[in-house]
């Protein structure tokens, strides 16, 4: 380097230290950033040049001991690094946390230019000690970067082109740097885009080698945005305890779990210790499905912030060992749309298990279940699994008039009567064909109508009003009701022949009262309706308390009045006001009348109670409901000893 070029460097550090406008070149952000804290915090002199400096023998076993784990582990991804580089004249090191050189590869023939270059074992490179660098500025920031040749504080580094990217810990904390270094670079600064994607991939695979390593007792859970790198180059992963919470995660499992719940990522340390359903919609059961035995592309989870992503679940070595060849095999995965229903309950879970194997059959299946329970989600996602080419469609048999119920669901030819479409009308059983047509409701079908319908489900074909022959047709009944179709047999309402046509297969979907997955359906269902959104201790308790006659449609309306009025007001938090009026004018006979044991309702209970320090009369005040009504469910919930200061109350 020239006196010239020496002169110019000191003087456009000097004239950034002051202040004045830049010229010349374009410095990136992150750079600048750093010739500051050399200015204002180190008090580094920009016209002071020194070689880099090399750490004696002792002091770099001293460092090389303390990071011995992080090396082993790290020396597969700088070795298959530099392969990949090969010719190139790369120099790789990893430098510890205290900025020190731990682990070094580059040519031989180089080696006393790269030790005076500092790119060599042992060599320091701390900020604070030699200036703007790449492992010194990604130590004090935690972000990948470039430092290209001028851009180096120190005169004595400026023909250095060095990228570095962090390397963080299971409990993301920065424990190294990884950097990618050329004594002799091209003059464009662009030119080190490539290096950068690529030492960024190579930390991100050192951090996921290091949680397996260190994670043998744990769940470890690989995340990709792409099904077609979940299994080879997986974006993050995290690690889960035999509790269902986080013990470990990469620095991009934290940057994920922060972003699904609307948190900083840099208050990382506050998600060590959380439960995986707070960041999920599943929990610890859920692992066993996402392991490898099922397509990536069917292992799907959701996100707390709406977003999707695909999930390679790696149970614990114990668990491994003990599930070997002698062990019973794990049940096969449910498939992707059944997966999506499957939301913690267990009776639910186990209907779903049922449905799988249904799903596949040729059997009309009846759906039994209270009015908004769900009964056309789980028939969609029966047609969704069951691989049958045509359609799903669906028909309200309590929605049409008597009169155009037949058309609706036979069709009709042109000119079957005055008023008709010109070119006659397919009905519905025929756009079904080699699909899945769903009788909802079918409890109210007219007798007469039943009778044709049975004909269709023996004979298998059909024949549209005005037609003299009937047609063929291969179509999949399900059928739903949210009344007993066997009292309605006994009242004479409903056909017996054809009830037992329809219910060779019957599936019993719980009542939400009668679920323990409310608080889990109440975040699925609110994340989609604004990702700001999320409910309070207090609007929590008050669902738990309300025995949702509606099921989850009633509940969806809620969460929905309650985004409306929460808006986009303060910090998206939804409390007992911004819910429906029935939700506190429930009676006291009805109010907190799920199971005395859900689990659900006892932890919200516990929360309100827990954020009003136990005073039983401000919990009932935020919930409109009376002190006796809490005290009764704290004993129905069976709270247990722990909460009788709360009955004093």
């Amino acid at each position: 380097m020239s006196l010239q070029s020496y002169a110019s460097h000191i003087q456009e550090i000097e004239a950034f230290g002051l202040g004045y406008p830049q010229r010349g070149q374009e410095r990136d952000r992150a750079v600048l950033r750093s010739w500051r804290r050399c200015i204002d915090s180190h008090r580094l002199d920009p016209a002071h040049t020194s070689e880099a400096h090399i750490v004696t023998e002792g002091q770099l076993r001293a460092h090389r001991e303390e990071s011995e784990p992080l090396i082993r582990i790290a020396r597969h991804a700088l070795e298959r690094l530099y392969q990949q580089l090969k010719g190139l004249d790369y120099v790789l090191l990893l430098a510890d946390r205290h900025g020190v050189a731990v682990d070094f590869l580059g040519h031989g023939a180089d080696t006393g230019d790269l030790r005076r270059a500092g790119l060599y074992l042992g060599a320091q490179w701390r900020e604070d000690h030699s200036g703007t660098s790449a492992v010194g500025a990604c130590l004090e920031t935690g972000e990948a970067l470039i430092v290209h040749q001028s851009d180096h504080f120190d005169f004595t580094h400026t023909g250095l082109s060095c990228t570095a990217a962090p390397i963080y810990d299971m409990r993301g904390e920065l424990a190294a740097v990884l950097d990618l270094s050329l004594l002799r670079s091209p003059a464009e600064r662009a030119s080190q885009n490539l290096a950068l994607n690529l030492v960024v991939a190579a930390a991100r695979r050192v951090e996921q080698a290091n949680l397996m390593a260190q994670s043998g007792q744990d769940w470890v859970v690989r995340l990709a945005q792409s099904p077609d790198f979940l299994d080879v180059d997986p974006d993050a992963s995290i690690s889960v305890d035999a509790r269902g919470r986080i013990r470990a995660m990469t620095h991009a499992g934290a940057r994920l779990l922060a972003g699904a719940v609307q948190l900083d990522w840099r208050q990382r340390q506050t998600l060590i210790g959380q439960p995986l359903d707070r960041f999920f919609d599943m929990d610890l059961r859920h692992l066993p499905e996402l392991r490898r035995n099922r397509p990536a592309q069917e292992r799907i989870i959701r996100a707390r912030d709406g977003s999707i992503l695909f999930a390679h679940a790696m149970e614990p070595q114990r668990l491994a060992r003990r599930t070997g060849a002698q062990a019973r095999p794990a049940p096969p995965p449910l498939p992707a749309a059944l997966q999506a229903l499957d939301t913690g309950d267990a009776a639910l879970h186990t209907l779903l298990r049922k449905a799988s194997r249904l799903a596949v059959q040729e059997l009309p299946i009846l759906v039994q279940g209270e009015t908004g329970a769900g009964k056309e989600y789980l028939a969609r996602a029966l047609h969704a699994c069951s691989g049958r080419s045509g359609a799903f469609v669906a028909i309200n048999c309590a929605a049409i008039p008597e009169t155009l119920l037949e058309s609706e669901l036979f069709g009709y030819l042109p000119g079957t009567w005055t008023g008709g479409a010109s070119k006659g009308r397919e009905g519905l059983i025929a756009a079904a064909h080699e699909g899945t047509l769903f009788l909802d409701e079918i409890g109210d079908m007219p007798l007469a109508l039943q009778a044709k319908l049975l004909r269709v489900l023996s004979e298998s074909e059909i024949t549209p009003l005005g037609a003299r022959a009937p047609r063929p047709v291969a179509v999949r009944f399900i059928s739903a009701s949210h009344r007993p179709l066997a009292e309605l047999v006994r009242r004479g309402s409903f056909r017996e022949d054809l009830l037992y046509r329809l219910n060779a297969a019957v599936l019993h979907l719980p009542a939400l009262r009668q679920r323990s997955d409310l608080q889990t359906l109440a975040d699925q269902m609110l994340s989609t309706l604004g990702s700001h959104l999320h409910l309070g201790d207090a609007a929590r308790a008050l669902l738990a308390a309300h025995a949702w006659p509606g099921n989850l449609r009633e509940l969806h309306n809620a969460l929905r009045y309650a985004a409306a009025l929460c808006g986009s007001d303060g910090d998206g938090t939804i409390q007992p006001e911004h819910l429906p009026d029935a939700l506190h004018n429930a009676p006291c006979g009805t109010a907190w009348a799920g199971h005395p044991s859900e689990p659900a309702a006892a932890q919200a209970l516990e929360q309100l109670l827990a954020q009003c320090r136990g005073n039983v009369s401000e919990a009932a005040r935020q919930l409109g409901v009376s002190r006796s009504t809490i005290h009764r469910r704290i004993q129905q919930l069976q709270l247990g000893v722990r909460h009788a200061q709360w009955r004093g109350s």
